[in-house]
Formats: structure tokens, sequence, C-alpha cells
């Protein structure tokens, strides 16, 4: 059995709709922004889907809700520790 490409977590899509939102990218550079996804990813659960249209027509809103919620408290949270914790490398 091979793993389809199409098969994803759907919480990056969360997390890329937010990171747009806030302009991340006008204010950090590709290193950090890369960075940052994989600190708020290890935060969050994983959603696995294969269509994003599944999730549109069979995710309650009370749901969506609950998981952009935790998208917000995620990178809220990786944001203050990359900043608190700053590696070698420059961002």
């Amino acid at each position: 059995m091979r793993i389809s490409d199409d098969i994803h977590n759907y919480y990056e899509k969360l997390v890329l709709d937010q990171f747009l939102l806030l302009k991340l990218e006008d204010k950090y550079g590709e290193d950090f922004i890369a960075d940052l996804t994989c600190v708020v990813l290890n935060q969050l659960p994983t959603r696995y889907i294969r269509h994003e249209v599944d999730m549109s027509f069979y995710l309650p809103a009370s749901e969506r809700f609950e998981m952009e919620s935790k998208v917000k408290v995620a990178i809220s949270k990786a944001l203050d520790f990359m900043k608190n914790h700053k590696m070698e490398a420059e961002y």
C-alpha cells in the first residue's frame, strides 16, 4: 500500500490561512516561517483528509470554530517561544 500525495493534515491549511490573515510573511523571513510552521503544527492534533470538500460539507461549524481557535492559540504560543528562544540562526 502507498499513501497518496492527496492525503494531508487539515490543520496545515488552517495554519497557513491564519498566517495569511496575520501577514506573517511580511514580518518574518522564509526560514522563520518554516520553523514557526513546525512549532505550531507540533502543538496541534492531526486531522487527515483526502479532499478539502469533505471538510466543507461534513465538519460542523462548532468543530471548525474549535479547530480555528486551537490554531490561533498554537500560533501565539509558537511566536512567543521562537521570539524568546532565538536560535543561532538569524531570522
